[in-house]
C-alpha cells in the first residue's frame, strides 16, 4: 500500500515537473544529398517512444529550413520526403534548443520506378517582386500550345493574332527560365504558339521586376519556367494530339538521372492547317487637294473578304545535360533547335462601289512560303559556397542563330469591271532573307548576410544583329517580264547591344521585408540601309526624313524598390500581406518597327517602320494585397504608370495610289509625348471541396495618350477591362470537367473603336491504365466567338474590320507517363528555375 502511495506521489510529481518544463526549439535545414538542393515540404516528425505517439511536427520552407517547438523531454526525430530515404535521429533527452544542422536526404533507389509529376492544383505565391502561378493540370490547354496556357494566367491576355499583353499592355518582356531565349523567338512570341503547353511548370508574372532583370518591357516580364525532372532513373512522358481543324502533334519529354549527372530532353512535332478570315468594309471621304479643291475618291466604298489557309509544320528539340562537378558546383549545357516550314494560300475577294453600285470586282491570290531554322546553345555554371545554398555564383553563356527564307507570289485578276480598257494588275514576287544572331553573357553573385539579408550583384551583356535582305520583283505589263523594283528592294542591317550592371540588397525585419536595387544599362542601336536610292530620294519616297546610317547610344539608370509586410501568418496556412513596388523601365524599338521599307501583303494597306523612333521610358507604382484562407485565396493590386515617348501605331494616307486609283494607306509607329495608365486587378481561387475548384480574375485599366504627328493630334483616353473564370469539377467515374470563360471589354484609341470579345472553352479528361495515362478532349472557343471587330475613322476614310485568327478548335490528347506517379506535392526550389528567388514572401 505504501509502495502504491509513493508511486502515485512520484508520478504526480513527475507530471508536474514535466508540464513545468519550458518549450524548446528544434531546427535544421533539409537538402538533397549530392546536389544540396533545398527540399521544400519535407516533413519533420517528433515522436514519443513510450507510446509511439506523434507529439508534433512541421514542414520545411522553400529554403529547406524548419523550426518546431516542443516541451522538453525524450523524443525520436525523423525527417521524411516522398521518394527519399527517411532520416531518423535516435531517442534522446532534449532539455534545451537543438540545432540539427544540415540534414541530407538520399533518393530511395527502391522507388526509382515511381517519379513525381507536377501538382494538379493551380496555386499562386506572392513574392517581393512577382506573382508565381503554378498553373497545374489545365485541361483546356491539353494538346495546345504555350500561348494557350498563357491565356489562362491572370493579368495575361493573348489576342487573336498571338500578341501577348500584361494588364492590357503589349510591351511585355518574355523570358524562358529567367533568360531571353530562342524559344521565345528573338523577342517575337510567335514560336510560343509552337511549343506544347505541357512543357510549362509555372509562370512568373513580374509586374515590379527587381534590378536583376532586364529593364526592357514597360508592362513587366513574363518568365516561363519549363519542366525538368530531378529524380534518379529513366522516366518521361509521351503526348499524342489530334484535332479539327487539322491539328496533329506529338511530343516527348525524356529524362535520365544518375548521382553525377542529369540528362534531359524534349522533342516535338506539330502539323496544323488552320484557316484565318478577314473582312473589311471601307467608306472613303472627299478630301482637299493642294489647291483647296475637292478631290473625290476613285471608289466610294471597297469591301474585301479574305480567306487564308495556313499550313504549318514545326519541329523542335531541346537536349541537355547537367553534370555535378562536386557537392557545391555543377555545369549544364543544352541545345535547342526549331525548324518551321509554313505555306499560306490567301484568296482576297474585293468589291468596289460607286454610288452604291458595284463597278468592279477582283480576286487577289497570294501564296507565301517560309522556312525558319533557329538554334540556341546555352551553358550554365553554378558554384555554391559552404553549407548555405543561397551563397552562390552563377555564370551563363548563350548563342542563338535564326535564319528565315520567305517567298511570296502575288497576282490579281478582274472578275468584273465597268472599265472599257482596264489597266492590268502587276504580278509581284517578294524574296525575304533574314539572318539573326544573338550573344548573351551573364554573371550573378548572391551573398547572404546573416539569416534574413541578402546582397546581389551582376553583369549582363546582350548583343544582337539582324540582317534583312528584301527584294521586290514586279511585272512589266507590256512585256510580262518581272523586274526588280529599285526603290523598294533593300538590305537593312540592324544591331542592338545592351550592357548592364546591377546591384541589389534585400532584408527581412520581423514581418517587414524590402528589396532595393539599381541597374545601369547602356543601349546602342545601329542601323544601316543599303538601297539603290539616295537618302534624299528615300526621304521623298517615304514622306519623312530618315537616316540611312544611324548609331544611337542611350545610358539609363533604372532603380527598383519593393516592400512586403506580412499582416498575419498562421500555422494552418492562413496569411495576409501587403506589397508595394516601384520600377523604371525602357521600351526599345525593334527592327521591324524601324525598317522604313513597307510591307507588301496588301496593295492598299501597308505597314512601314520608322527609323526615327526613340526608346520609351516608364515609371510604375504597384500596390498589392494578398489574403489566404485554408480554402480561399484573394489577390488584388492597383497600379499607376507614366510613360514618355510611348509608341503608337497610327494610320495615314501616303498620298500615293495604286494603278487603278485606290489610295494607299500606311500604318506607322511613332513616339507620342506621354501615356498615362492606371489600373486595378482582382483574383480569387476557391477550393471548397476536393471535387470542385473555382478560379477567377478581373482587370480594369485606363490609359490616356497625348501627342501629335504630321500635324494630327493623336491624343486619346481609353477605358477597358477583361475578366476570366474557370471551374474544375470531378464527375463520377473520376472524370474531370473544366470550363474556362474569358471576356475582354471594348476599347478605344486615337483612331479605332474595338468591340469586346468573349470566348468559352470546355474540356474533359480521365486517367486510365492505372493512372499511367490520361486521355482528354477539349474545345477551344466553343461558340466560335473569338473575333476581332473594330471601326477605324480618319479624315479620309471609315473602315469596319472583322478578323478571326483561329476558328473553333476541337482536340483529343493522349498522354502516357512511364516510371511516374501522381502526387499532390510539387518539388520547389530546384535548380534551373531561372527565377529571382527572393524568399521574403507574402
Amino acid at each position: 500500500m505504501k509502495l502504491n502511495i509513493i508511486t502515485a506521489t512520484f508520478f504526480i510529481f513527475f507530471l508536474n515537473f514535466t508540464f513545468a518544463q519550458k518549450d524548446v526549439t528544434i531546427k535544421g535545414t533539409v537538402l538533397e544529398d549530392d546536389t544540396n538542393i533545398p527540399l521544400e515540404y519535407a516533413t519533420v516528425v517528433i515522436k514519443s517512444k513510450i507510446d509511439n505517439k506523434i507529439i508534433t511536427g512541421g514542414i520545411t520552407d522553400p529554403k529547406g529550413k524548419f523550426e518546431v517547438e516542443v516541451p522538453a523531454g525524450n523524443y525520436e526525430i525523423s525527417v521524411e520526403y516522398i521518394s527519399y530515404q527517411t532520416k531518423t535521429f535516435p531517442e534522446k533527452n532534449i532539455t534545451s534548443d537543438l540545432n540539427l544542422g544540415t540534414i541530407h536526404l538520399a533518393l530511395d533507389v527502391s522507388t526509382l520506378n515511381e517519379v513525381m509529376v507536377v501538382a494538379e492544383k493551380t496555386t499562386v505565391e506572392i513574392k517581393l517582386d512577382k506573382k508565381v502561378y503554378n498553373i497545374g493540370k489545365d485541361l483546356t490547354t491539353a494538346g495546345g500550345t504555350v500561348n494557350d496556357a498563357l491565356n489562362n494566367v491572370p493579368s495575361v491576355t493573348v489576342d487573336v493574332e498571338g500578341a501577348i499583353s500584361l494588364r492590357g499592355n503589349e510591351n511585355v518582356r518574355i523570358l524562358i527560365n529567367g533568360k531571353p531565349s530562342a524559344m521565345a523567338g528573338f523577342g517575337d512570341s510567335n514560336i510560343l504558339s509552337q511549343l506544347p503547353a505541357e512543357a510549362i511548370e509555372r509562370v512568373e508574372v513580374i509586374t515590379s521586376p527587381s534590378a536583376r532583370y532586364d529593364a526592357e518591357g514597360t508592362a513587366g516580364i513574363l518568365n516561363i519556367i519549363l519542366r525538368q525532372k530531378e529524380t534518379l532513373g529513366f522516366n518521361g512522358s509521351i503526348t499524342l494530339t489530334g484535332g479539327n481543324p487539322d491539328n496533329l502533334g506529338t511530343s516527348a519529354a525524356l529524362n535520365y538521372r544518375r548521382e553525377k549527372y542529369n540528362l534531359f530532353s524534349n522533342f516535338g512535332w506539330r502539323y496544323s492547317d488552320a484557316p484565318r478570315t478577314t473582312f473589311t468594309d471601307v467608306d472613303y471621304f472627299d478630301t482637299l487637294d493642294e489647291d483647296g479643291l475637292i478631290d473625290e475618291p476613285e471608289f466610294r466604298r471597297i469591301r474585301e473578304d479574305q480567306k487564308v489557309d495556313r499550313l504549318s509544320r514545326n519541329y523542335n528539340a531541346n537536349i541537355g545535360m547537367e553534370y555535378f562537378l562536386n557537392e557545391s558546383s555543377s555545369i549544364t549545357g543544352s541545345l535547342f533547335y526549331n525548324f518551321g516550314n509554313d505555306s499560306d494560300v490567301s484568296l482576297n475577294n474585293s468589291e468596289r462601289f460607286s454610288d452604291n453600285i458595284i463597278v468592279e470586282e477582283t480576286l487577289r491570290r497570294e501564296r507565301e512560303t517560309e522556312k525558319d531554322n533557329k538554334y540556341q546553345i546555352a551553358v550554365n555554371y553554378v558554384k555554391r559556397f559552404g553549407d548555405d545554398s543561397d551563397h552562390k555564383l552563377t555564370a551563363d553563356f548563350q548563342y542563338e542563330k535564326d535564319k528565315e527564307d520567305g517567298l511570296t507570289y502575288l497576282s490579281e485578276d478582274y472578275i468584273f469591271t465597268s472599265q472599257t480598257t482596264p489597266e492590268p494588275f502587276q504580278i509581284e514576287q517578294e524574296f525575304t532573307y533574314e539572318d539573326q544572331k544573338e550573344y548573351l553573357f551573364q554573371a550573378d553573385y548572391v551573398l547572404p548576410l546573416g539569416k534574413d539579408s541578402r546582397f546581389e550583384a551582376g553583369y549582363r551583356g546582350n548583343f544582337k544583329n539582324s540582317n534583312t535582305d528584301y527584294q521586290l520583283d514586279q511585272e512589266d505589263t507590256d512585256t510580262g517580264i518581272l523586274k526588280i523594283n529599285e526603290s523598294i528592294s533593300n538590305i537593312f542591317d540592324y544591331t542592338e547591344n545592351v550592357n548592364a550592371l546591377y546591384t541589389q540588397y534585400g532584408s527581412k525585419i520581423g514581418r517587414f521585408s524590402y528589396l532595393f536595387g539599381l541597374r545601369l544599362e547602356n543601349t546602342q542601336l545601329k542601323g544601316k540601309i543599303d538601297s539603290r536610292l539616295t537618302e534624299q530620294e528615300l526621304n521623298t519616297e517615304f514622306g519623312f526624313p530618315i537616316d540611312t546610317d544611324f548609331n544611337n547610344n542611350y545610358l539609363g539608370l533604372f532603380p527598383t524598390v519593393n516592400f512586403i509586410y506580412n499582416l498575419n501568418t498562421t500555422d494552418n496556412g492562413n496569411e495576409e500581406s501587403i506589397t508595394l513596388g516601384y520600377n523604371r523601365r525602357i521600351n526599345r524599338p525593334r527592327g521591324w518597327y524601324i525598317n522604313p521599307f513597307p510591307s507588301r501583303s496588301s496593295r492598299t494597306n501597308i505597314f512601314q517602320g520608322n527609323p526615327n523612333l526613340d526608346p520609351a521610358y516608364s515609371s510604375t507604382f504597384d500596390l498589392g494585397y494578398l489574403k489566404r484562407w485554408e480554402k480561399f485565396t484573394l489577390t488584388s493590386s492597383v497600379y499607376y504608370q507614366h510613360e514618355t515617348d510611348s509608341f503608337e501605331r497610327v494610320q495615314e494616307n501616303t498620298g500615293q495610289t495604286t494603278t487603278d486609283g485606290i489610295d494607299i494607306i500606311r500604318t506607322i509607329p511613332i513616339n507620342l509625348a506621354t501615356n498615362k495608365r492606371v489600373g486595378a486587378e482582382l483574383g480569387a481561387m476557391y477550393n471548397p471541396e476536393k471535387w470542385l475548384r473555382l478560379n477567377s480574375s478581373f482587370n480594369f485599366f485606363q490609359f490616356e495618350t497625348e501627342g501629335d504627328f504630321n500635324g494630327v493630334d493623336y491624343g486619346a483616353k481609353n477605358t477597358s477591362w477583361f475578366a476570366r473564370f474557370s471551374s474544375k469539377v470531378t464527375l463520377p467515374l473520376a472524370i474531370d470537367w473544366q470550363t474556362s470563360a474569358f471576356y475582354r471589354g471594348a476599347r478605344q484609341d486615337a483612331q479605332s473603336d474595338t468591340d469586346g470579345i468573349f470566348s468559352l472553352d470546355l474540356a474533359f479528361s480521365k486517367e486510365i491504365i492505372n493512372k499511367k495515362a490520361t486521355i482528354s478532349v477539349n474545345v477551344r472557343d466553343l461558340l466560335n466567338s473569338r473575333k476581332y471587330e473594330s471601326v477605324t475613322t480618319t479624315d479620309f476614310y471609315s473602315r469596319y474590320s472583322e478578323f478571326q485568327w483561329r476558328q473553333r478548335q476541337v482536340n483529343v490528347s493522349f498522354i502516357y507517363r512511364f516510371n511516374q506517379r501522381l502526387n499532390n506535392k510539387d518539388r520547389s526550389g530546384q535548380r534551373g528555375n531561372g527565377g529571382d528567388d527572393i524568399e521574403f514572401e507574402g
